[in-house]
């Protein structure tokens, strides 16, 4: 009972934290080979790298969360309803993180302690992630239509997925000046 109902929060949270931990190298490692400027100079946009990299780094960090997602769900006493709003908002949400944060991770890419930093740069910018997911999943734990929450959910990723990779593609060409 008390896991049933705690449960969308915890999912969330887990979805984020498991985001956070890799996004930390998204560009480091290519900034500290060369291999970013060589990107720069490619004949393709940056955004367009930007963009290959982040949906790249959610196959590797949100993919698998969607499908662990039956297993999550029967282990936290879910019904058939509320897994399939838990998949919709983990398929919506975790690239929507990934997005808001890689202005972040481009900011902090030169920086040696950047990890610190990039939390605080990217923890108030998923909260509304955090919040709308976690509605959703909690309105389908009470059978009630989770639409409303998944439409903002889809905006914030449609609006993330436009405008992130022109933010981060600004942010790396800063980090290597």
């Amino acid at each position: 009972q008390l896991l049933a109902r705690i449960a969308p929060g915890i999912i969330q949270v887990a979805a984020l934290l498991a985001s956070l931990l890799a996004l930390e190298r998204l560009f480091r490692d290519d900034l500290q080979d060369g291999s970013l400027e060589q990107l720069m100079l490619l004949p393709v946009p940056l955004p367009a790298v930007v963009l290959a990299k982040v949906l790249a780094h959610w196959a590797v960090t949100g993919l698998p969360l969607i499908m662990l997602s039956p297993l999550v769900a029967l282990l936290l006493g879910m019904d058939v309803y509320g897994w399939k709003i838990m998949a919709l908002t983990l398929l919506l949400g975790t690239p929507a993180l990934g997005f808001l944060a890689a202005p972040g991770v481009g900011l902090t890419a030169g920086l040696r302690r950047g990890g610190v930093l990039l939390g605080i740069l990217v923890l108030p910018l998923s909260v509304p992630v955090l919040i709308f997911a976690a509605a959703a999943m909690d309105a389908a734990s009470m059978h009630l239509p989770a639409d409303g929450y998944l439409a903002v959910l889809g905006a914030l990723l449609a609006g993330s997925a436009t405008l992130s990779p022109f933010a981060t593609a600004a942010a790396l060409r800063l980090s290597v000046q």
